[in-house]
């Protein structure tokens, strides 16, 4: 800023009593419309996996309501969880707002990181929750969870198993299912859901556990369903078991949903969430989930900071009961 113009602006903040504000402050005081340009939302899954299509849908949606386009970035790796050090820098403007998938949950009871998913975000809203399941290549040999069990018992470390990255839920149901079991596999995690499906149906790896961005795959004939991790068997896939009827006291299920930064002001925050509850309505959205066996899961910003902060302390304790950090 020139000299000049910066004593112009020291002037005029002094009148209105603004004095040296930190930008949290400034911000505060800032009385304009909100928003008067576009927003980003950070979305930390690769391009085209199944909740960057659902968040690119509900991001078009939104925009309306915002009277601003909402511009998607992707910031793909690490399980899911690099959106949140930009959360962590974002100024609390409401102009950067992000995906928060569960594995920001667990990650920071894994390993030493500088962001908490608790502390530096903002709760906008929930929007839906992500189901699992084990998948092999409509081809494979191993046609049901007993045959993989089977295998990694007769070939101790040999069985690969894809995942859509390291202390994603996925991986920790593999712990659970095998390790626990003093069964060894290789563990080969991915970006995202779509460079993981492609291994698995072009059999680079011989099984997987995915979320159910899978289904267009399996209604196609590509990819086979071994078994569901969600409560109750799937209208979609009647004839596909789910752990528990096996024998595995095993239910995975991932929500998530949109924050912004720590601070985010109370009015922003209310016309965020506002345009995003009303786009999670669309009949078009609701479509879409249903291609990925997903419906809408809707709280508010208290219920989803209630919810958050739950689902921090299970996963605290649920890695300390099991030490699911471990890689295979």
């Amino acid at each position: 800023m020139h000299p000049t113009d910066r004593r112009r602006w020291l002037r005029r903040a002094a009148a209105l009593g603004l004095g040296a504000l930190p930008p949290r402050a400034a911000l505060a005081a800032d009385s304009g419309d909100f928003p008067a340009h576009p927003v980003t939302l950070w979305v930390p899954w690769p391009a085209g996996a199944a909740t960057d299509i659902a968040l690119r849908l509900l991001a078009e949606l939104a925009s309306p309501g915002l009277g601003q386009v909402l511009t998607i970035r992707n910031r793909a790796g690490a399980g899911g969880t690099l959106a949140m050090p930009v959360l962590q820098q974002a100024r609390p403007d409401g102009y950067t707002i992000a995906q928060m998938p569960y594995p920001v949950f667990r990650v920071p009871h894994l390993q030493k990181v500088l962001w908490d998913p608790i502390r530096d975000v903002t709760p906008i809203l929930q929007l839906s929750s992500v189901s699992f399941g084990i998948l092999v290549a409509t081809d494979s040999p191993l046609r049901s969870l007993d045959a993989l069990f089977a295998y990694a018992r007769a070939h101790p470390g040999e069985l690969s198993i894809a995942t859509n990255g390291v202390a994603t839920t996925p991986h920790v149901v593999l712990e659970k299912l095998f390790t626990a079991r003093g069964l060894r596999y290789i563990h080969v995690p991915y970006k995202g859901t779509v460079e993981q499906l492609n291994a698995i149906a072009s059999r680079q790896v011989m099984a997987g556990v995915s979320s159910t961005g899978f289904g267009p795959a399996v209604d196609a004939g590509t990819l086979r369903l071994l078994a569901l991790c969600s409560a109750q068997r799937s209208r979609r896939w009647p004839q596909v078991p789910v752990l528990r009827e096996l024998g595995f006291d095993i239910v995975a299920n991932s929500p998530y949903g949109l924050a912004g930064p720590r601070g985010l002001p109370p009015d922003r925050l209310s016309v965020l969430h506002d345009a995003f509850k009303e786009a999670l309505s669309a009949p078009r959205f609701h479509a879409l989930l249903a291609e990925y066996d997903q419906q809408v899961d809707y709280l508010g910003p208290h219920a989803y900071a209630q919810s958050c902060r739950e689902i921090f302390a299970q996963e605290r304790a649920a890695v300390q009961q099991f030490g699911l950090g471990a890689q295979h």
